[in-house]
């Protein structure tokens, strides 16, 4: 996390339907407009809340509005937040079942601010609020219990179908972070798996778990005055995957 996170500050913004970028550079933070209120992936940081609180009045919705916090993965950067937003807005917490010895400190240790989870999330299962259905897929290998997430969004009588891959970096996986952290070098095959299994899905918009997946913050900037919508694109999700297959064979490859 910069020691300044105000420095990056990306202005909130419907990225396409019901669907809004409300988080930051660092830590990137979606919002789902069911109708019957708000889901929230990922509240980020601390240090950066203020800002996506900020960000959510600025689309017009308040914390109050947020109904559920879906965890993609129990890593800081993700999750830090989540406490605090809770006590804000009362929402429901999910996670992956298999992420909850991380939130105990069980495998490694991250500086965050833990919360009890109220739903242990498992593979197949559907999160429903208002007019949104989330469906969950177990695609362990960043962390054991990291979640992939797809769903229907409108872009005016056009239905699309959403997609994000829950954990993508392979720095997990490097030979000195498992041995750092006792984890099981099958990981890397379990990402392999993971990716394999992503690339069955149509995705027509493919949601960054990071900005810098699916350069969310010049997409934004692209929307400005734009007829096209630059998240509408049926290739990325997959030109993502092939890179992601390339980079973790790169990284068995740099070990041996």
């Amino acid at each position: 996390m910069r020691e300044k996170p105000w420095e990056g500050y990306i202005k909130p913004s419907k990225m396409i339907g019901n669907l809004y970028f409300a988080g930051t550079y660092d830590a990137s933070t979606h919002i789902i407009d069911t109708g019957e209120g708000l889901i929230l992936i990922d509240p980020g940081y601390s240090e950066s809340l203020h800002m996506v609180i900020n960000n959510i009045w600025e689309l017009g919705f308040k914390p109050t509005d947020i109904k559920y916090i879906v965890i993609s993965h129990a890593h800081y950067d993700h999750m830090d937040a989540t406490e605090a937003l809770v006590a804000m807005s009362g929402a429901k917490t999910f996670i992956g079942r298999e992420d909850l010895p991380l939130l105990e400190g069980e495998i490694y240790h991250y500086p965050i601010k833990t919360f009890k989870p109220d739903v242990l999330l498992d593979d197949g299962d559907v999160i429903s609020l208002g007019n949104t259905k989330i469906e969950c897929v177990h695609t362990p290998g960043h962390t054991d219990g990291t979640f992939s997430f797809f769903f229907d969004v409108c872009e005016g009588t056009e239905i699309y179908r959403a997609g994000m891959f829950g954990g993508a970096g392979t720095n997990t996986m490097v030979k000195n972070f498992l041995e750092k952290n006792n984890l099981p070098p099958d990981n890397r095959q379990r990402f392999i798996d993971s990716i394999k299994r992503l690339m069955r899905e149509k995705v027509d918009v493919f949601v960054g778990n990071h900005v810098w997946n699916n350069k969310t913050d010049k997409k934004l900037a692209e929307l400005e005055g734009s007829e096209k919508n630059p998240f509408i694109n049926t290739e990325e999700w997959n030109t993502f995957l092939k890179e992601r297959m390339s980079r973790i064979n790169s990284v068995i490859k740099n070990d041996e």
